[in-house]
């Protein structure tokens, strides 16, 4: 290989980069300019992708984790021809393709959008995970790389310990990590903040770690190949660059390593954008452009990849006419397809807690669902999601994954970006548990998945102050108003962005977790009790019933010439009912209603939610969270009884008693609120 063209292309992405923060007058060039070297070699001699289809489902994936470095990956993409120097001069602008942080564009090869620090590299390791699961059930030809870039910042958020502690412990070989180490912070200097030997701390995790001038095109060629080598480990190739690598001021006087070229402009921090791009070979006066010879760099590159696409589909080709059937289930599941599945057959026990009714669902996905990924952090007993090991599945072990059981470990957070990566590579349905209140941990993951429209399920048991002994700080009170708020946001599609389902009883449970399997545009969150729930009431069949929440809310019990409505979701429509029969008995009529799902119930018709919640008639809500969960559905003639304050530690029997969530509760506020 010409190092003479490779070093000039990774000078054209700096110009590129450089100019296009400079053009918006916002953005970071420093790292960028920087990490220019490891990405060319990266996409111009190791990266494997069709370069005529980009949703090839077996393609190596690159994952940037610090999304700030965003001008860098926009403009190597630009160099394979993904994107046009117009879309690179609109960086940063209204109605651009060319956002300040990546947002998910895989038919641009963008694979991931890049959120808080951490999340990126940590969503690599949840591909790398899918990418293994799958080759365990199809075989080692469709096997990939997962390439991941990771900044000083990255290493710093501690949900790197989470995805590097478990990277190293599954043994994923196929995951390939660059840490751009520049030694320069937005602020300050790295060593600042921190003193740790950063290979020594991965070796200890089971990684395989290089130390590499990350600026030099050999040593960075000669350590992918060798990462690309190793069969046992991830691989961490630690490289030394510099920040700001080719900016000068007026007078010529470097301005690389400074802090002030990360976080702004180079003209804003003391450099000279003139001076640099001609320092790296462009014209100041057209900087969006690419050399003749690095345009044929890339051009053969991508004649190389068609050749190895070309292998790539007579080897799949051969192995689909010899395994005809698991061809067919391999396209389904990279199409994405919802799994057939007879929710009929499930037989629930009465009056059982839905985190067990959860766990009976789970125990039936485990033989029928085939791509079906669960995890839980360490908490699979009592969130019930070991309903899925009981059904037959078993946990990855190192070299073997051939089980689809994740044991995540104490690591929430890390956890959900997991399961984000694996819904990005596709083909396969992550689902994660763990306690309710523990997803305080997981909300910028979860934040991420709605971002991204990802069909993650989140399983979230023990759901509200009936957590009982434990106490307030394991009780969620204001958990489910926050989750909810989700379910006002609309995402890219003008979807609620999340769908969140707090089921009432066992047979409403089986419901959620349909609409859960069928919903593959939008992560689902469902909320489940820890404590025995009474069913719900029904004239003929309960589970029939039920098949109403796919509304979001229905009717439950219904009273001629109904007084008020009485609504909630979750455990507490039971203790409307029980309250309801003390009402009927002083002569007040009722309707009851459950609302698993306000956000689902709003994407309904008009004349549909009028005819469940008639606006004539006044309202009483029930929740074990802040009154503000159901406000917005008992509006200005009603109101909601709930939990102004933290919970306490006692026998959830009698939280329930002091708190006022029993029948003898509802009746005596009912009749107050009617002024009766």
């Amino acid at each position: 290989m010409n190092n003479k063209v490779v070093d000039k292309a990774a000078d054209n992405i700096r110009i590129l980069s450089a100019s296009m923060v400079e053009k918006a007058k916002s953005g970071h060039p420093g790292g960028a300019m920087g990490g220019a070297d490891f990405i060319n070699i990266l996409y111009s001699e190791f990266m494997k992708y069709d370069p005529d289809n980009k949703l090839y489902p077996h393609r190596d994936r690159f994952f940037l984790d610090p999304g700030h470095m965003s001008p860098m990956l926009y403009s190597t993409l630009a160099l394979a021809g993904n994107y046009s120097m117009e879309e690179l001069a609109n960086f940063r602008q209204w109605g651009t393709a060319t956002p300040g942080h990546p947002e998910v564009d895989f038919a641009r090869g963008v694979e991931n959008t890049s959120g808080p620090l951490g999340q990126g590299h940590t969503m690599a390791v949840g591909a790398a995970i899918a990418e293994r699961f799958l080759v365990a059930r199809f075989g080692e030809w469709m096997s990939h790389k997962t390439y991941t870039f990771i900044s000083d910042g990255g290493i710093q958020e501690e949900i790197s310990q989470g995805s590097g502690r478990i990277a190293g412990t599954l043994g994923l070989s196929n995951l390939i990590m660059f840490y751009d180490s520049n030694d320069i912070q937005l602020s300050t200097t790295t060593d600042a903040v921190s003193s740790e030997d950063t290979a020594m701390k991965y070796e200890a995790w089971g990684w395989k770690t290089i130390t590499i001038d990350g600026n030099d095109a050999d040593a960075i060629r000669a350590a992918l190949k060798e990462a690309n080598k190793e069969t046992e480990r991830p691989t961490l190739i630690i490289g030394k660059t510099v920040m700001g690598k080719g900016a000068l001021g007026t007078e010529g006087e470097s301005y690389e390593r400074k802090v002030s070229t990360h976080g702004q402009p180079l003209s804003a921090a003391g450099a000279s954008i003139e001076e640099t791009i001609k320092n790296l070979g462009g014209n100041p006066e057209e900087p969006f452009q690419i050399f003749d010879d690095v345009k044929a760099l890339y051009a053969e590159r991508a004649e190389a990849l068609r050749l190895w696409i070309a292998e790539q589909n007579k080897i799949e080709e051969a192995w689909a006419k010899e395994n005809s059937d698991l061809a067919v289930k391999l396209a389904s599941f990279f199409n994405g397809e919802t799994p057939e599945f007879d929710f009929d057959k499930i037989e629930q026990k009465a009056n059982i807690a839905t985190r067990n009714a959860s766990a009976t669902v789970l125990q039936h996905f485990a033989s029928d669902v085939d791509n079906m990924i669960v995890a839980s952090a360490d908490l699979s007993n009592s969130d019930k999601t070991d309903g899925f090991l009981k059904g037959g599945s078993y946990p990855f072990t190192k070299g073997d994954f051939s089980g689809s059981f994740f044991n995540a470990g104490v690591c929430e957070l890390t956890m959900a970006c997991i399961m984000n990566g694996m819904a990005l590579h596709g083909g396969v349905i992550p689902v994660c548990g763990t306690f309710f209140v523990f997803s305080d941990y997981m909300k910028p993951a979860i934040r991420m998945a709605a971002l991204m429209e990802l069909p993650v399920k989140f399983v979230w048991s023990h759901d509200a102050f009936r957590v009982g002994e434990d106490g307030p700080t394991h009780q969620p009170v204001e958990q489910e108003a926050q989750v909810r708020l989700m379910e006002h946001l609309k995402n890219h599609k003008g979807e609620n962005s999340m769908l969140v389902l707090r089921p009432a009883d066992a047979q409403e449970t089986t419901i959620a977790w349909k609409l859960a399997l069928e919903n593959t545009s939008t992560p689902t969150g469902m909320i489940f009790s820890r404590q025995n729930v009474q069913d719900l009431p029904s004239e003929g069949s309960r589970y029939e019933d039920a098949k109403q929440a796919d509304k979001g809310a229905y009717i439950v019990e219904d009273d001629q010439n109904a007084e008020i409505i009485l609504l909630a979701s979750g455990s507490e429509v039971s203790t409307l009912v029980e309250g309801a029969t003390k009402l009927r008995k002083e002569g007040i009529s009722v309707r009851i209603v459950s609302v698993p799902s306000e956000g689902l119930f709003r994407s309904q018709s008009a004349e549909y939610q009028e005819e469940v919640l008639p606006s004539a008639l006044p309202k009483f809500g029930l929740t074990a969270g802040l009154p503000l969960t159901l406000q917005g559905l008992v509006g200005h003639n009603g109101c909601v009884w709930g939990l102004s304050s933290f919970g306490f530690s006692a026998p959830y029997t009698i939280l329930d008693q002091e708190l006022g969530f029993n029948g003898e509760n509802v009746y005596n506020q009912v009749k107050t609120f009617l002024g009766k």
